[in-house]
């Protein structure tokens, strides 16, 4: 009866091995960056999140021509270009007074509509239909006062890549609002726990935290400490879970590692996003994009750098 009870809580740990070459050494490192002092850990400057968008993104400020209605199994009818390119629009603008606050490499990334050609979509409102003067003097199409925008990733008719990113981006509905289904409320960012990421984890900028990786809806993503990535093992479980939601599988936005960006299959069924190995997870505690309340929780929960390391600075 040797066998004492801490071994009975490590095996309720959660342990799945994947892909365990790719991941084979790099908690070692990582736990060597989490013992320098608050701060040390955080990443290096991400690579330019707008890198590999840029030529698209020039080449994006084409005429919107005659504007088209697209009914989406996902949001329901979404307003797009005569090509059929959907246009959206940026939580940080504002549409009374419109105005647009996303220019040099944002506009890169989110080419503007051109006022000028459009035209109103069959059953729209001719009147929401507007122009607003940009910084540059150029003019951008608004639709209910919202300046409009095309996503540089969308390389075809129809695509919503541009869903969600940085819980700032949203397409467009046919009356200037959020795109979303009938009786489904718009998109918004959402407080953390419903399981649910929408669109690609990204990274955001926060005075204290530096670069840190955010879900599709700009909730702060965290690890935890007794985490491991090799082999690949969660350790929260249970009543952990209901204050730390796993984050599920989602696309690598711009800014993210590319290494070891995988899928931890769980054995209480749910499928976890790792990056670079390690299990991530969004908290209940943080209300709305931008929220760090979860950084340092009990000494042992912080938010990610963009390469998946600890960031150890106090929020």
């Amino acid at each position: 009866m040797g066998i004492k009870r801490g071994t009975t809580l490590a095996a309720v740990a959660v342990v799945v091995v994947l892909a365990a070459t790719a991941c084979n050494g790099d908690d070692k490192a990582d736990k060597a960056d989490a013992a320098k002092p608050a701060g040390a850990a955080a990443a290096a400057p991400a690579a330019d999140p707008y890198a590999g968008d840029k030529a698209a993104g020039d080449a994006g400020a084409k005429p919107a021509g005659a504007l088209t209605v697209s009914t989406t199994d996902r949001l329901g009818p979404v307003l797009t270009d005569a090509a059929g390119f959907t246009l959206y629009r940026f939580d940080k603008d504002t549409a009374k007074p419109p105005a647009s606050n996303c220019d040099g490499d944002c506009a890169k990334a989110w080419p503007v509509v051109p006022a000028g050609d459009a035209s109103a979509a069959a059953g729209m409102d001719p009147a929401l239909l507007g122009e607003v003067v940009r910084k540059d003097g150029s003019k951008q199409l608004t639709v209910a006062g919202w300046p409009a925008y095309r996503y540089a990733k969308d390389a075809k008719a129809g695509d919503l890549n541009g869903q969600g990113v940085g819980g700032t981006w949203f397409a467009l509905a046919p009356d200037g609002k959020k795109a979303a289904k009938a009786g489904a409320p718009a998109a918004s960012p959402a407080p953390a726990g419903a399981g649910q990421a929408a669109g690609a984890l990204t990274v955001a900028k926060d005075a204290k935290l530096g670069d840190h990786v955010v879900d599709g809806n700009g909730m702060t993503v965290y690890r935890f400490k007794p985490d491991t990535a090799w082999p690949m093992v969660s350790k929260c479980t249970g009543e952990c879970l209901a204050k730390w939601p796993v984050v599920p599988p989602a696309e690598r936005g711009e800014g993210i590692v590319e290494k070891n960006y995988l899928v931890l299959d769980r054995p209480d069924g749910k499928k976890q996003q790792t990056v670079n190995c390690w299990p991530v997870y969004t908290f209940t505690g943080d209300k709305k994009a931008g929220d760090t309340n979860g950084q340092g929780a009990g000494g042992t929960w912080y938010a990610v750098a963009p390469d998946g390391k600890l960031i150890t600075t106090a929020p």
